[in-house]
């Protein structure tokens, strides 16, 4: 499936974060779906942070793709922001990140939390789609990319 808007919360797309750390973006992104969804900003945070402190969550090619499982979810839920500057999530090419996408899952969900970061990675690997996500002009044009290519020919 090339369509992750199942995925990302509309309300939860931040075409430009000014943050001055991993932490701070992070912070920021669980805000922006606690508003979006049914999910407490602090508790999500921390997860993120746990997972975290257990191995940066870069890609590489300045994509990050920082994730928890939290209790209260029905289902996988995410936040997206281009952040500026990039930040450092621990790449193993050593590029900082600029385009961050956060994945919540249920706690009691395994399966479908490992289904939606393979999806998510398979997303964000190709390079014409990071072009098109580090050139979209607002969050209408990036949540018409993750909404999928007829959508996005259509914007």
């Amino acid at each position: 499936m090339n369509d992750l808007s199942d995925l990302v919360a509309a309300e939860a797309i931040l075409p430009r974060l000014l943050a001055t750390s991993r932490r701070q973006a992070i912070q920021t992104l669980c805000d922006a779906l606690a508003r979006a969804a049914s999910v407490d900003a602090r508790t999500a945070f921390d997860a993120v942070l746990i997972r975290e402190r257990l191995s940066g969550t870069g890609m590489g090619d300045g994509v990050a793709v920082p994730h928890a499982s939290v209790a209260g979810l029905a289902r996988p839920i995410g936040a997206f922001a281009r952040l500026e500057p990039a930040q450092d999530f621990d790449a193993l090419d050593g590029r900082p990140a600029d385009l961050v996408f956060l994945l919540l899952s249920p706690l009691d969900r395994g399966a479908d939390h490992l289904k939606a970061f393979a999806r998510i990675s398979r997303f964000m690997r190709r390079a014409e789609i990071r072009e098109k996500l580090r050139g979209a002009r607002g969050a209408e044009e990036l949540h018409a990319l993750f909404a999928g290519p007829a959508r996005v020919d259509a914007a």
